[in-house]
């Protein structure tokens, strides 16, 4: 991920065995350095484009699509507010399968998750009752056309049918228009630049403190 790259740097004081001075020093990646979208920019819809995931797409894959490098996945992360892949971005059909076999195993796939309604209009074509409300299996209203009689608009949604509908609703997400890229990050890199302080070493460099020489 060039994620990483963008992130500046911090010297800690060296605990490997072999380190034979109190000056040996480790250079890392600042790891907490961390940055987020602004709030603002997010409800300006006009800087992203809505961007549907395929099948099978990875972060990776979408950044070569949309930006042309594979390498601006973190941007495709960012953007889109994803901050646990594993949790918020889609899986393949094969690896939903896989996902929900383990979950509930096979013979539970097709066992009843939920009971949700569907669509009930009276004859003059007005809604009476939307579909995919959650009710109880023995859910019933009054006929609008025959009030003496009941209707039970409610059809069953298996467990394997549910985690395809929360997996495809991770598929739409909001993208960064190519336009805005270049200045975006040249904002983030400009934010990951350290101010002067007494760890400042350079604009990406900052050392911690070396507890063996200022401790007794």
């Amino acid at each position: 991920m060039g994620y990483f790259r963008e992130l500046p740097e911090v010297e800690y004081q060296s605990f490997l065995s072999d380190s034979n001075s109190s000056q040996n020093y480790l250079t890392v990646k600042n790891l907490f350095r961390r940055n987020k979208l602004r709030d603002d920019l997010q409800n300006i819809f006009t800087l992203f484009d809505k961007y549907e995931i395929v099948n099978g797409a990875r972060p990776d894959t979408v950044a070569e699509e949309f930006y042309g490098s594979s390498e601006l996945d973190w941007v495709v992360l960012m953007t889109a507010n994803i901050t646990r892949v594993r949790d918020q971005w889609p899986l393949s059909n094969r690896d939903l399968y896989k996902y929900a076999e383990n979950k509930y195993g096979i013979a539970g796939l097709t066992s009843v998750h939920h009971y949700e309604t569907t669509e009930v209009k009276d004859s003059q074509g007005r809604l009476i009752l939307p579909a995919g409300k959650v009710v109880d299996e023995n859910f019933s209203i009054p006929n609008p056309d025959n009030v003496k009689t009941d209707l039970n608009p409610v059809v069953n949604v298996n467990n394997y049918e549910y985690e395809v509908r929360e997996n495809d609703k991770k598929s739409s997400i909001f993208l960064l228009k190519p336009g805005y890229l270049q200045q975006f990050l040249n904002d983030m890199r400009e934010i990951m630049i350290y101010g002067r302080s007494s760890e400042y070493i350079n604009d990406n460099l900052i050392r911690t403190e070396n507890t063996r020489v200022t401790n007794p």
